[in-house]
């Protein structure tokens, strides 16, 4: 089990003060990176205590403490789960071969690629919701809010390590970059165009944690199975953290869905009515749900990717849980059954297996989305409600791929993923995806609420606070005036 020193500038298990030069890269990055939190992250809200989860180690129980502290002062450490003596390559041309510990010269700038990437979409999220906190609708939930904000951030320091062990000093300017790139910024937008997509109000924040942070989940699934067993080890451990931010979306979406049963039971369903209550009606849940999911969706790729087959190949990115749901780790037989657009119709073509990767991973996520919407549908049965809502199909509002709409491509789909012309789309589209008067509607119910146990009116309280914590207890402390 490897031990974790938590008394040096960066909290670590990978005893970088054996290894001087790497000691001193990531202590002089330190100061970039606390200056770029300081100008990019939560606006507003530096100088508070926040009562906060710190990873102290990689152990099943107790790998993490609670306390009030200030984000600057937060302790972002670097922590890869323990290693696996005898692990072997699980998948790929290298199957069965024991996992690489240092990078395989021939599959450098492609190993860096994807790790750029992936830690690109880290500070991206943090910059997309730095305003969040202004409005947030109790004190609950802003340091919800803070807690996905750090860990993105220790996150980002995951990263950064293997870029600055492992690639020298392209490793040390792909890290610099990283803090120079700027979440919708037209002259350095981030890599993945849904990381440069605004966050403007806490509906899509919902959205966002239980959607992307989703799609980040199965991001890091697919890493873990890595023949580089650093990202690997660094993923799996990544993947403890990435769980608490799927539930607050989740949870935080359901409250809103509860909150509006409650109105829905005093008003009725009609949409104004709702609104005049001050709750969120199920419309413009549903198509906010439509937004964030299609946007999502887009994060896998292409439908048929020659990169996601090399991936595969070399033995750098696996599937969703590649040993325990596969028997068949080579992929070289058989093909994928996917939908595609001739003229006016969807047809199906048959793709090799490994050009069909980012597909298969995305099954996967569907079906876990899917699951969700279904918890959420619970919501409205118990409340004696017969709406409900639905995940829309893969194909619809894409800006990726085979079914990339609009500017992005020539097809639309309706959300049930049907062919539809480009006049059925300008006359409908309104009715799946939120308009401007739905988005200005959802900002106007977004007044900050900071006193504790206190909540906004179009969101339920939660069934149980953090760490054993009361709903009520003082989770921001904001500095005497």
């Amino acid at each position: 089990m490897s031990i974790a020193d938590l008394s040096g500038k960066i909290p670590n298990n990978v005893d970088i003060k054996s290894d001087r030069r790497l000691q001193r890269a990531l202590e002089s990055w330190q100061p970039k990176f606390i200056d770029w939190w300081k100008e990019m992250g939560p606006e507003g809200f530096q100088a508070d205590e926040i009562y906060l989860r710190t990873a102290i180690s990689v152990d099943r129980d107790g790998w993490a403490n609670f306390g009030h502290v200030t984000m600057p002062e937060y302790r972002w450490g670097i922590f890869l789960s323990d290693r696996v003596g005898d692990r072997t390559i699980p998948f790929g041309d290298h199957m069965g071969e024991p996992a690489w510990q240092t990078v395989p010269g021939e599959y450098r700038n492609m190993l860096r690629r994807i790790i750029v990437t992936q830690a690109d979409t880290e500070p991206a999220s943090v910059e997309q919701q730095r305003l969040l906190g202004q409005t947030a609708p109790s004190l609950y939930d802003m340091r919800n809010l803070f807690q996905v904000n750090v860990e993105e951030g220790r996150h980002l320091w995951a990263m950064v390590y293997l870029l600055q062990t492992y690639f020298g000093r392209d490793g040390r300017e792909e890290a610099d970059d990283l803090l120079q790139r700027r979440s919708g910024n037209a002259d350095k937008p981030r890599i993945l165009t849904t990381f440069n997509d605004p966050v403007e109000e806490w509906l899509s924040f919902f959205m966002f944690t239980t959607f992307t942070d989703r799609d980040g989940k199965f991001q890091l699934q697919a890493l873990a199975q890595s023949g580089f067993d650093p990202l690997s080890r660094t993923c799996r451990f990544m993947l403890t953290e990435e769980a608490h931010h799927m539930f607050v979306g989740e949870t935080g979406i359901q409250r809103v869905i509860q909150r509006t049963c409650e109105v829905m039971a005093e008003v009725g369903p009609d949409v104004a009515a709702v609104r005049a209550a001050g709750a969120v009606d199920l419309e413009t849940i549903q198509k906010y749900l439509n937004l964030w999911f299609s946007s999502s969706v887009d994060l896998f790729g292409g439908e048929r990717s020659s990169n996601a087959a090399t991936f595969f190949a070399t033995g750098l990115k696996g599937r969703y849980m590649e040993e325990q749901n596969y028997t068949d780790h080579v992929a070289l037989e058989g093909h994928y059954d996917l939908p595609i657009v001739r003229g006016d119709r969807l047809s199906s073509e048959e793709v090799p297996l490994r050009n069909a990767m980012n597909e298969i991973l995305r099954d996967d996520y569907v079906d876990d989305c899917e699951n969700t919407v279904r918890r959420w549908n619970k919501v409205l049965e118990k409340a004696g409600r017969s709406e409900r809502l639905y995940l829309a199909n893969r194909r619809f509002n894409r800006r990726v791929g085979e079914y990339a709409s609009g500017e992005f491509g020539e097809v639309r789909f309706n959300p049930q993923g049907e062919l539809i012309s480009e006049h059925e789309w300008t006359s409908s589209s309104a009715q799946w995806l939120p308009s401007q008067a739905d988005q200005d509607f959802v900002k106007s119910l977004m007044h900050p609420v900071t006193e504790p146990g206190k909540i906004a009116g179009w969101i339920a309280p939660p069934k149980k606070g953090i760490n054993k914590q009361d709903f009520e207890y003082e989770y921001v402390r904001h500095p005497e005036s």
